[in-house]
C-alpha cells in the first residue's frame, strides 16, 4: 500500500481507503462490517470514510463499535464524517445544513457515534445556499481550535465556492479547506479533471474520491440488468437506479464490456482496472472503496498491483473506449 499526502497537508492517507456508504446497516451488521474493515486495515488501509447522512447516523454507530472493538492505536487510522443531510430520520430545521448550530451539534454527535475524541477529516457534504459560507468556515475553524477536528473540507462543491471559502479563510485568518470529496470515475470526469484543475496548484487541494466504480456499473455486474441483492436493487436506492439506468445505458454497457476485455488482457478484473485508472491521476489523494463482503475488499486492494500495468498505450486504449471522458453518467 502506498500513502499519499492529502494535497499540500502533511497528513498521509492510504491510496486505497474504505467507506461505509450504502453497505453499513443496509447490507452489513457490526460483525460483517468488522470483518471488512479488518481486512482493509490488514491490507494497509488507514482511512475510513463515513457521514452523518449514511443510514441516518447508524453507519457511524456501526463503524464506531468496530473501531472500539478492534482496538487499533488512534494514530494508525484516519476517520471522517460529513455534515449537511442530518444524522436522524426526518431531520428538523436545525438538524441539517451548514449553519453554525448544526455543524457544531453534528460534530459532537459524530464523535459520540464513532466513539472517538476527534475527527481527522470533516466534510461539508454539500453546499448550503441558506447559510453564509463565512459562518460555516468560522465554525469549522473553531472546531479545529477546540481539537475536535483536524482538517476540514467539502464534498461536491463547485470550484468557485471552494475558492470563496478559501478566500474567506485567508482574509480573516481562519483555517481554509484542505480537501474535497468528489465523484470520480471513467464515466464521471469533468468536475475533477476540468473544473477543479486550477485548485490543485492554486490552493493545494487534496481529494478523497468516491464511486470509482460508478456505483458498480464499471464492474460489469449490471450488464444484463439489475441483479437481486445488488446496490441498485436495495430499498431506498431507487433514486440511484433511476440516475444510472438512463437512455444511454446500452452505450455504457458496451464500454464496460470493452473495459472487461482490456482488463482480461492485463490479467485483472474490470473493477481493479477502473480503480487503478483513478490511482494513476496524481491529483487523487485516495480512492474510497466499498464492499459488502471480505472477498470484495481483498479484490479491490489488488487494484494497486494493476497500476504499473497502465502504460501510456493501455491508458490510450482506455481513452478510446470512453471517448476521452465525454461520456458521463450525470
Amino acid at each position: 500500500m502506498e500513502y499519499r499526502r492529502l494535497g499540500k497537508a502533511g497528513i498521509r492517507v492510504s491510496e486505497l481507503s474504505f467507506g461505509s456508504w450504502v453497505t453499513f446497516k443496509n447490507q452489513l451488521d457490526v460483525g460483517n462490517a468488522k470483518d471488512c474493515m479488518v481486512a482493509a486495515y490488514d491490507a494497509g488501509v488507514n482511512f475510513f470514510d463515513n457521514a452523518e447522512g449514511y443510514a441516518a447516523g447508524q453507519s457511524e454507530v456501526i463503524m464506531g463499535k468496530v473501531l472500539k472493538d478492534a482496538g487499533w492505536p488512534r494514530d494508525t487510522f484516519v476517520v471522517s464524517s460529513k455534515v449537511f443531510f442530518g444524522g436522524v430520520e426526518n431531520p428538523k430545521p436545525n438538524q441539517r445544513g451548514l449553519s453554525a448550530k448544526h455543524v457544531y451539534e453534528a460534530c459532537h454527535a459524530a464523535l459520540k457515534r464513532l466513539q472517538v475524541d476527534y475527527l481527522d477529516l470533516y466534510f461539508c457534504h454539500r453546499p448550503d445556499a441558506e447559510t453564509p459560507i463565512e459562518e460555516t468556515v468560522r465554525t469549522m475553524h473553531h472546531l479545529i481550535q477546540q481539537g475536535k477536528v483536524l482538517y476540514w473540507g467539502t464534498s461536491e462543491w463547485p470550484a468557485d465556492l471552494i475558492m470563496e471559502a478559501y478566500g474567506i479563510a485567508r482574509e480573516y485568518g481562519l483555517t481554509p479547506p484542505t480537501m474535497e470529496q468528489p465523484e470520480y470515475n471513467l464515466l464521471h470526469r469533468r468536475r475533477f479533471e476540468v473544473e477543479y484543475a486550477r485548485l490543485y496548484s492554486d490552493i493545494g487541494l487534496g481529494t478523497t474520491i468516491w464511486s470509482p466504480l460508478a456505483s458498480g456499473l464499471l464492474t460489469g455486474k449490471y450488464n444484463g440488468g439489475v441483479p437481486a441483492g445488488s446496490r441498485l436493487a436495495l430499498s431506498g436506492m431507487e433514486w440511484l437506479k433511476q440516475a444510472l439506468i438512463t437512455d444511454g445505458f446500452d452505450q455504457i454497457v458496451d464500454k464496460v464490456k470493452q473495459l472487461s476485455t482490456l482488463a482480461a488482457d492485463l490479467g485483472a478484473k474490470p473493477a481493479q482496472l477502473a480503480i487503478a485508472w483513478c490511482l494513476v491521476n496524481p491529483h487523487v489523494s485516495t480512492v474510497i472503496t466499498g464492499a459488502s463482503r471480505v472477498e470484495q475488499v481483498k479484490e479491490n486492494m489488488k487494484a494497486a498491483d494493476v497500476v504499473p500495468k497502465l502504460t501510456p498505450e493501455v491508458l490510450k486504449r482506455i481513452e478510446v473506449i470512453f471517448t476521452n471522458g465525454v461520456q458521463e453518467t450525470a
